[in-house]
């Protein structure tokens, strides 16, 4: 029975090269996958998977309009698909994360999810709080806090080093960046 999977961890945790090198090892035995990441994401560039470490890779993109199951079907059609990758994982929508249950359970196929467990306020994303209630497997990828401790958390900052405690739930690009924090650390920054 092909299985749904969420890998998640904070920010830093080598998520995107964790789903580059697992789609290495099928391709490297001959097997077909198909990639996926946000469009929302282009800092890579549009439909590509980038690691901090050099490894990127041409994806599919998908919104929140995209029909991935009946995508991912549409090219099970053509031939075999061995495992269907995903990165971003957090921006998909709960319909979306309903119809990858539907590719494992009606396709037969594997799906494997990479994402952030939640936002810069600690609140779960939609796609991410979907993805823990329905995968088969979760998995936690370890980050670490500047203090040494696992990093579970993901601390927006400004260009100064501040804490940005309100705003959008994603910003990519722009002045803004983000820390992996532990919750200590994490909750002592936004007071501060």
């Amino acid at each position: 029975m092909a299985k749904l999977y969420f890998y998640y961890a904070s920010m830093n945790a080598g998520k995107s090269t964790t789903l580059l090198q697992a789609d290495f090892n099928y391709r490297e035995r001959g097997m077909v996958t198909m990639l996926w990441t946000a469009a929302i994401d282009d800092r890579e560039g549009a439909g590509r998977i980038g690691s901090r470490i050099g490894l990127s890779a041409a994806a599919q993109m998908f919104d929140p309009g995209t029909d991935l199951f009946g995508a991912i079907g549409a090219r099970a059609s053509e031939g075999p698909l061995a495992c269907v990758f995903i990165d971003e994982a957090q921006f998909l929508t709960r319909p979306q994360v309903l119809g990858l249950t539907r590719v494992c359970d009606e396709l037969g196929i594997p799906v494997v999810c990479y994402g952030l467990r939640t936002d810069f306020q600690g609140e779960l994303f939609e796609g991410s709080a979907a993805l823990l209630g329905l995968a088969d497997m979760l998995v936690e990828l370890k980050a670490v806090c500047e203090c040494g401790a696992k990093a579970t958390m993901n601390l927006r900052i400004d260009e100064t080093g501040r804490a940005i405690a309100e705003g959008d739930q994603t910003a990519i690009g722009g002045n803004e960046r983000y820390v992996a924090l532990c919750r200590k650390h994490f909750m002592a920054r936004l007071r501060g």
